[in-house]
């Protein structure tokens, strides 16, 4: 069966050939990017945008367009962009590449609120389909905090920029967070709603870019050795752990107010719950998955009592990579009495024949041991009948291990005797890493999706009711913690507050160590 073709999708005779090895190229289009000036274009988009062009991913007829409060000309973009690429690119620098991107640049200064800007803006697009036959095809990336969405999207509406005509296409590409409640986030579907359909809207999500989250699926569903232990009979529970090794920041004016649940729990850790506890979709194309998804979400059961199933803290001064560091509340530009947590973790359960008493238990926090993204599904212990109890006692339950950051790939934990004339088992592992297996580099993440915004294909990213499924998932935890009072403090350097650690503990179990 042929996998449908995404509305304003560039065509492609070699969808259905077997050998997918061949590279996806992006047809003519402007990518226009709102928010140019901050840490993501510089750090991210920028330098990805770059490696797509010096892959070969991008074609001649491609054009860039930023747009900012700032004084620039054109070529003063093109050397913020230079200089973003130069220090954090993934690919080699090639002045030939380069040339042949910076001539597709240009820079639109304005405020969001200006008329003749966005009008500005509308002839420079039209100029750019004249200049390097870009076809009309626009895509939108509001790099942007989200209270500004509704400003460009009704520019957008009311400049005409977001009008796609025939044969050609409009998308708009919205980071996290997409609200910070179920409330917030309908509100603002319904006004980009309004606008664009919603197959042209993509919700970014970067960790559903990264190589080792797509693999979940690969792991589970291309391998007969996996599917078949992936439930409750053998899984005794799973653990998703997002770890960070630095505080706030630079940060802080953005991170007050909203806390770990809601920049990492809310999408980053549901998103790879849904993956880990979803069934098997039809195929891989993107309402497959998403519907999948949906269900997994759809049936996440909170504990009866938060109290004890959720946990949340503060860091405070200590040690962090040799170094004297200051707690939260002596970040600049945070308030002394701030109650926001910069630790969760939360105990769910996922109300399906598969998962029904398996516990999955998510962690985010800042400040911690070491930076680490993981999915850990720990297996039942077995009754070690023929084994003494000093056999196995240094033997751990075995496990699977999905690291996502930094060193991707994938550990399983098992026992194994020790050399000797005793029977004694201890834990031992057998490792895959993605750096060592594959001699090509995984791109970035927003390397992929940027690419897939380009070409319309939407499998990676959440659609509306995935994450007003998440908002319902952490709204009541979030309004338990209002009524709680002040998070717990727990020192720089360890790995969260002792509440974390009792929330396991109540259940026999204990989080790993990374």
């Amino acid at each position: 069966m042929k996998e449908p073709v995404m509305p304003g999708a560039v065509p492609n005779p070699l969808r259905d050939v077997l050998d997918r090895r061949l590279p996806r190229i992006a047809g003519p289009s402007v990518l226009v990017l709102f928010g140019v000036t901050g840490d993501l274009a510089r750090k991210k988009l920028l330098p990805a945008i770059y490696d797509l062009a010096n892959r070969g991913l991008l074609p001649p007829g491609f054009g860039l367009v930023g747009f900012a409060r700032r004084d620039w000309a054109h070529q003063d973009f093109a050397q913020v962009a230079h200089e973003a690429v130069r220090e954090h690119a993934r690919t080699p620098f090639r002045e030939d590449v380069w040339r042949q991107l910076s001539e597709g640049m240009r820079f639109v200064p304005g405020e969001l609120h200006d008329d003749d800007a966005f009008d500005k803006l509308a002839d420079t697009v039209r100029e750019l389909d004249a200049d390097r036959g870009t076809g009309g095809n626009y895509a939108f990336y509001l790099s942007l905090p989200p209270k500004l969405f509704p400003t460009v999207v009704t520019q957008l509406k009311r400049s005409g920029l977001a009008e796609s005509e025939e044969h050609a296409w409009r998308r708009v590409v919205i980071e996290k967070p997409f609200g910070h409640d179920l409330k917030s986030a309908q509100d603002l579907n319904a006004v980009v709603d309004d606008v664009f359909p919603p197959q042209s809207v993509f919700r970014i999500d970067h960790y559903l870019g990264k190589e080792t989250v797509q693999n979940l699926m690969a792991l589970r569903f291309a391998n007969t050795l996996f599917e078949p232990i992936w439930n409750r009979s053998y899984i005794d529970h799973v653990q998703i752990t997002m770890a960070e090794d630095i505080g706030v920041g630079g940060r802080a004016g953005y991170y007050d107010g909203i806390g770990a649940a809601r920049d990492v729990i809310q999408n980053h850790l549901l998103q790879l719950l849904a993956l880990v506890a979803m069934e098997e979709p039809l195929s891989f194309t993107a309402d497959a998955i998403r519907a999948e998804k949906e269900k997994a979400l759809s049936a996440v059961e909170l504990p009866e009592d938060l109290e004890t199933a959720t946990a949340r803290g503060q860091y405070a001064a200590g040690w962090q990579g040799g170094a004297s560091v200051v707690g939260y509340l002596e970040e600049e530009g945070i308030p002394s009495d701030s109650t926001t947590e910069t630790y969760a973790a939360i105990k769910l359960g996922v109300n399906t024949r598969r998962w029904a008493g398996v516990p999955f238990y998510l962690r985010t926090g800042k400040r911690l041991g070491r930076r680490v993204t993981e999915v850990a599904l720990v297996f039942q212990r077995t009754a070690n009948r023929v084994f003494s109890h000093t056999a196995t006692e240094e033997q751990g339950a075995n496990s699977l291990v999905i690291r996502v950051q930094p060193d991707e790939g994938v550990t399983l934990r098992f026992g194994s005797k020790v050399p000797g004339a005793a029977m004694e088992v201890r834990d031992v592992s057998m490792d895959f890493s993605y750096g060592e297996s594959f001699t090509e580099a995984s791109p970035e993440a927003y390397e992929r999706l940027i690419l897939d915004v380009l070409i319309g294909d939407p499998p990676l990213f959440p659609r509306q009711e995935e994450v007003e499924l998440s908002w319902r998932i952490l709204d009541p935890i979030e309004e338990h913690w209002v009524k709680a009072g002040r998070p717990e403090q727990y020192e720089s350097g360890a790995w969260g507050p002792k509440s974390a650690h009792e929330l396991l503990a109540r259940d026999g179990r204990q989080w790993r160590r990374p």
